[in-house]
């Protein structure tokens, strides 16, 4: 599988926006909206920044099950002797190179 550039920029910019400095860029967003475009600071503008920090608020929750999550099954892949203890790596893999590994295993090769 060909490695495309801007596929881990991709991947990065998803975490980054699970962190709290997002919901500040939304904040600084909307006072300047606020400012320098006083006129067209509506009701649509407000629903605009509700559903962008609601974007926010999901994919914070979501990184931090999928963590939790990683966590749990990294503790059991190392209290079992016959696991193969590299997965507890593959987070750091691209979404891609996951799902190839996913075929791999199931395919039993």
């Amino acid at each position: 599988m060909s490695a495309h550039p801007l596929r881990p920029a991709i991947t990065s910019f998803g975490s980054l926006i699970a962190r709290p400095e997002a919901f500040l860029i939304v904040i600084v967003y909307a006072g300047l909206w606020f400012w320098f475009e006083h006129e067209t600071f509506d009701w649509h503008a407000v629903a605009t920044l509700a559903t962008w920090a609601m974007t926010l608020f999901i994919q914070r929750s979501e990184h931090r099950d999928t963590q939790a999550i990683h966590v749990k099954l990294d503790e059991l892949l190392h209290s079992t002797s016959a696991a193969d203890n590299s997965l507890t790596k593959i987070d750091d893999a691209e979404p891609e190179e996951i799902e190839s590994r996913r075929e791999h295993e199931r395919s039993g090769d």
